[in-house]
């Protein structure tokens, strides 16, 4: 599951990951227009103009009053919508056949053009016709540090002129931008493709556990087949044994070549070695888009590498936070608490895969071939999944006019690849929820994507259309909206017409802190080897795809030695290093546990709203408030900036009872 990664995470970093403030540290204090002024100096070219020229620029352009510089904000908006919206249909027509099944056949063509950015060229347009330096002039751009605290104080509309400021902060050249592009779209592309035909594999002793039919993603539908196996007693595990060592063979680059979205032979993953392996193109993808980043460093002097633009700029939570946040809770005396519980389930010791343990919820004991068919019937395609969004909306506590509104603006669509939700940037656009429906219908693992995704996709109507400043749509970060689909698919049984005859409603809300910390557990060591793996490229630039590939199992294993092997042992596991994040969405895996987090605070929040009507409400408020930084999202929704402690305190409680 993931919020739209692949081309759009492209889209996106020509707007933020290359974002990096110029501001000079000497202006901190500085006036307004003083700051604007030195801000517009610094991107200031020779090709530009002379330094008379520049000065008369600013005389021309600088808005002296508020009422100028409202309306100049009002029609920079505008603007900006236009041109954001206009690229992003473009992009989404273009990308119709490589990632949607109700479209033609890709051509050479369409793979060529999968790689195409209509914003590639934006910024410099834009700092040629000197729009870039009108926007600079009199909207300039606050660090972090100074959104976090003059923040404090201010208004809706003085957030939204802060947001505009952060629109035009480097000029990277557009041949820079395309060449990164084309490596996200050539990374999405490999992804896409990688399955694994389940049918051909093959135990020690020459058995056929899945049949010739079930073909699985990686990593995400290996990981949800994992998952699902817990309610076979029968064959469940000897399953998970043989997806796990598919998975390590997945990061150790050690896949037979002829495996790879492909059928046609037979192969053991636990010693077959007769097939020649992949070559490192999972790691070759990767330096790709490393390579794409380094080119853009020298542009951005004061975030001079593509780590500190994602987290700094980006998430706007420095990588350092986020490090120590993941380590207090993957260290914590709550981890071995929570897996004596998981050990006392299962009646076993934990093995590695039990990081994906799924018995807190309530689905966990229920027979999913049982829900797979109750979701093929309801759900054969995905018109009839869009069909059903009024009624999901009205469950969750929308009233039926809002719920027609919201769902009006949400197109459903069949994705080759795995389910993503792709946002709308402009209030003409649908958002876009992508979902994998096979041909008998949408399965139960299926249909809990798509309900995630669904989560998405209404947090995204809500934050863009009913928003009070378009500069404000969206959320702090990519973390904010992965917690309004946790929200929603934590509910995926209560949203099934007659859920009663499954399972008890009232289940479904059981376990959630054991749930959600077991959950924040495995993806934030998951996120600890992404951001490790980012800190070793950047220093060692020069490195090879095998280099890379060594060292990222080298980094995992280390992760897990200190954090997971106590608790589920296996010494020099890589297990952490499989999730395909790594591969086409750089450092986006920390929004996950940052989500969770964030999920967690919500949902202790929501609990004190107790009709679904009264839950709607809050949680529109909640997603209304739009792209603050997200400390002061947190604050403005929950009363409190994004911590570990109330999950951590939660187990306390459950432990002591």
């Amino acid at each position: 599951m993931k919020y739209c990664l692949s081309c759009f995470a492209a889209l996106l970093s020509l707007f933020v990951m290359t974002s990096c403030s110029n501001q000079p540290k000497q202006i901190a204090d500085a006036s307004p227009k003083e700051r604007g002024i030195a801000q517009a100096a610094a991107l200031w070219r020779a090709e530009d103009g002379t330094k008379d020229e520049f000065n008369a620029f600013v005389q021309e352009h600088y808005c002296e009053t508020p009422e100028a510089r409202l309306a100049l904000f009002e029609s920079l908006s505008r603007i900006f919508e236009n041109c954001f919206e206009a690229a992003d249909k473009l992009t989404v027509e273009l990308l119709r056949p490589t990632q949607l099944t109700n479209a033609a056949e890709p051509q050479i063509p369409d793979w060529i053009m999968s790689a195409y950015s209509p914003m590639a060229h934006f910024s410099d347009d834009m700092f040629a016709n000197q729009l870039a330096f009108v926007t600079i002039l009199n909207f300039p751009h606050y660090t972090l540090e100074e959104k976090n605290t003059l923040g404090r104080n201010w208004s809706r509309l003085e957030w939204a002129m802060a947001r505009m400021g952060d629109i035009f902060t480097t000029r990277v050249p557009a041949e820079v931008n395309t060449r990164l592009a084309q490596a996200f779209a050539d990374a999405e592309n490999y992804i896409a493709d990688y399955n694994i035909y389940m049918g051909s594999l093959r135990t020690e002793d020459g058995r056929q556990l899945w049949p010739d039919d079930k073909i699985l993603l990686s990593h995400w539908n290996l990981r949800d087949e994992l998952k699902a196996l817990y309610a076979d007693s029968v064959a469940g595990q000897e399953k998970q044994e043989m997806i796990y060592q598919v998975m390590q063979r997945i990061v150790r680059q050690e896949i037979p070549q002829s495996a790879i979205n492909s059928g046609e032979n037979e192969w053991n993953p636990y010693s077959d070695t007769k097939e020649p392996a992949e070559p490192y193109t999972r790691y070759e993808r990767i330096l790709s888009i490393a390579h794409a980043f380094f080119a853009q460093d020298k542009y951005c002097p004061t975030a001079p590498t593509a780590i500190i633009r994602n987290f700094e700029e980006g998430v706007e939570m420095p990588a350092a936070e986020l490090d120590s946040l993941f380590r207090a809770l993957i260290g914590s005396p709550q981890v071995q608490q929570v897996a004596a519980i998981i050990r006392q389930r299962l009646g076993r010791e934990l093995r590695p895969y039990d990081i994906w343990y799924d018995g807190f919820k309530s689905r966990a004991s229920l027979n999913e071939d049982d829900l797979t068919a109750l979701t093929c019937r309801l759900y054969p395609d995905a018109d009839a999944f869009a069909a059903d969004m009024p009624r999901l909306l009205q469950k969750m506590g929308f009233s039926a006019a809002d719920a027609q509104d919201i769902a009006s603006h949400i197109a459903v669509e069949p994705a080759r690849g795995s389910g993503h939700a792709w946002p709308c940037l402009g209030r003409n656009e649908q958002a876009r929820l992508r979902t994998r429906i096979p041909a008998a219908g949408m399965d139960y693992k299926g249909y809990n994507i798509a309900v995630h995704e669904f989560g998405h996709t209404v947090e995204e109507v809500l934050d863009m259309y009913r928003i009070d400043h378009y500069m404000l749509s969206g959320v702090p970060n990519t973390a904010y909206t992965e917690a309004s689909a946790f929200l929603w698919q934590q509910r995926d049984l209560q949203l099934l017409p007659q859920n009663d005859k499954i399972v008890n409603p009232q289940l479904a809300n059981d376990n959630i802190a054991l749930d959600q910390f077991w959950s924040m557990y495995e993806i934030m060591g998951v996120s600890l080897v992404d951001m490790a793996m980012w800190r070793w490229i950047y220093a060692h630039p020069k490195a090879t795809a095998k280099q890379l590939c060594e060292q990222t199992v080298r980094i995992a294993q280390e992760v897990w030695n200190q954090y997971y092997e106590p608790v589920l042992g296996e010494h020099d596991c890589v297990l952490l290093a499989v999730y395909s994040h790594m591969v086409n969405s750089p450092m986006y895996l920390p929004n996950y546990p940052l989500g969770h987090i964030v999920q967690y605070q919500l949902e202790e929040h929501l609990a004190q709203f107790k009709t679904p009507q009264e839950f709607a409400a809050e949680y529109e408020r909640i997603y209304r408030l739009g792209r603050l930084t997200p400390k002061e999202w947190m604050i403005q929704a929950v009363g409190t900036p994004p911590s570990v402690t109330p999950i951590l305190n939660a187990l306390n409680v459950l432990q002591h009872h």
